[in-house]
């Protein structure tokens, strides 16, 4: 039976790779390579260079393919998104079906984590339903929430406290009760926070020549946070960011400010 791996690369440094994924990478025999468009061709220049770097296995393969576009201008987030992973998954099908035998062993690069905020998993899911057989396995990776604590060296919470990982769209609706790591934010939901209740931990491109951090008090850096990213959206074509709201106590303890 066919199996597929779904490797975590890492948040974009090529060192971020685990042994784990590099064994993995070198025991399959096709690398499935996604495009996304010109916009965003540093991210697959980032996965070749991945490749270039550790793999080995002279007969592996690369397989380089152009994902679907989501439609954002769906009336439904998640209807719209339903609809990309739907056409995604016809798209990996056929990949599958046609450059890996019935016995062979295929590899995703995803970044990050799988299991954070993406969607390989549930696509393979809609894959395996439409009839294709074939096994899944799973390699971590080092997602951007962590490269984010670890580029801020700061902990991800604190001591007896929760942490609530979230997205832009779901902060704007509600406002957090406490410790809050937001990914998937395009519309700068921080702005709807309380400036004075909160320090904010932000960074974009983690992990990359390209990475940007900035901390501080929410109220006194977040004009400087919104310039920044649209400046850099503006020069890259693209933007990965993510932040995380600490909620201001007036304790040292932990890293509490």
């Amino acid at each position: 039976m066919r199996k597929i791996r779904v490797v975590g690369i890492g948040a974009g440094n090529p060192e971020h790779i685990t042994v784990q994924a590099i064994n993995a990478l070198n025991s399959a025999d096709v690398l499935f390579l996604p495009r996304k468009g010109e916009d965003k061709a540093e991210l697959a220049d980032l996965r070749r260079e991945i490749i270039a770097r550790y793999l080995t296995d002279p007969r592996s393969r690369t397989v380089e393919f152009d994902l679907p576009v989501r439609d954002a201008g769906h009336p439904s987030y998640t209807g719209g998104v339903g609809d990309w992973y739907r056409e995604t998954a016809a798209l990996y099908a056929e990949l599958f079906a046609g450059r890996l035998g019935e016995a062979g062993v295929g590899a995703l690069l995803v970044w990050g984590d799988p299991s954070l905020y993406d969607g390989t998993l549930r696509i393979l899911e809609l894959v395996r339903a439409a009839g294709l057989a074939f096994d899944i396995e799973v390699i971590p990776g080092i997602s951007s929430l962590h490269a984010l604590t670890a580029a801020h060296a700061t902990t991800l919470n604190r001591v007896a406290e929760p942490v609530t990982v979230t997205t832009g769209r779901r902060l704007s609706e509600r406002p957090p009760e406490g410790d809050v790591v937001v990914m998937v934010d395009g519309r700068l939901a921080f702005r709807s926070v309380d400036g004075e209740a909160y320090d904010i931990f932000w960074g974009a491109y983690l992990g990359t020549g390209d990475e940007i951090l900035i901390s501080g008090r929410l109220a006194d850096v977040a004009a400087r946070i919104e310039t920044v990213r649209a400046e850099a959206r503006a020069r890259h074509g693209w933007i990965m960011d993510i932040y995380l709201l600490r909620r201001r106590t007036g304790s040292a303890v932990d890293g509490e400010t």
